[in-house]
């Protein structure tokens, strides 16, 4: 089961390895990212990054989705990470019982023109067009940036924000 997608532009790192992984009380994380699955080195270093015990698989977003839908992955606790908005509304379109969606960093890297929802989450006109999708999808999708923060929903920004 996934307990939790999280669009995060750095992947793992402290906050995952070490607060929602404990939070969430996974077995396993699954980095679906084109870039990284094809990055040796940048496998490593996310590997080491998280505590022993914890399963880290790094697949492309298509190898993952085929993963996450294999009977097999229902009988773990699992902690899918995505780097982009885009990957995340394509990886909802395909797979099934995802428990909780959230936004958690993202737009930081990017230089092309954002709009700024929360001080973690800046969209790019594209990416707003998939949060749209997405939550057509997982309606309770939030943005959240640690698990003590209020979950705010990205509906209420659609609207608010009129996007």
């Amino acid at each position: 089961m996934i307990k939790i997608m999280r669009v995060d532009e750095r992947l793992i790192h402290g906050q995952i390895a070490m607060v929602w992984s404990k939070e969430m009380s996974i077995d396993g994380i699954v980095v679906a990212n084109d870039a990284t699955a094809s990055d040796e080195t940048q496998q490593m270093a996310l590997k080491m990054a998280v505590p022993s015990g914890i399963k880290v698989i790094i697949k492309t977003v298509d190898s993952a989705i085929e993963l996450l839908n294999d009977p097999r992955a229902q009988n773990m606790k699992l902690f899918v990470l995505v780097r982009t908005v885009d990957d995340a509304e394509k990886l909802a379109e395909k797979v099934s019982d995802i428990q909780y969606v959230n936004l958690g960093n993202v737009g930081k890297a990017s230089t092309d023109p954002k709009t700024t929802l929360t001080q973690f989450v800046m969209l790019t006109k594209p990416e707003i067009e998939s949060l749209k999708k997405l939550v057509e999808i997982y309606p309770d999708t939030a943005l959240q940036n640690l698990p003590t923060d209020k979950k705010e929903k990205a509906t209420d920004f659609i609207k608010k924000m009129n996007l």
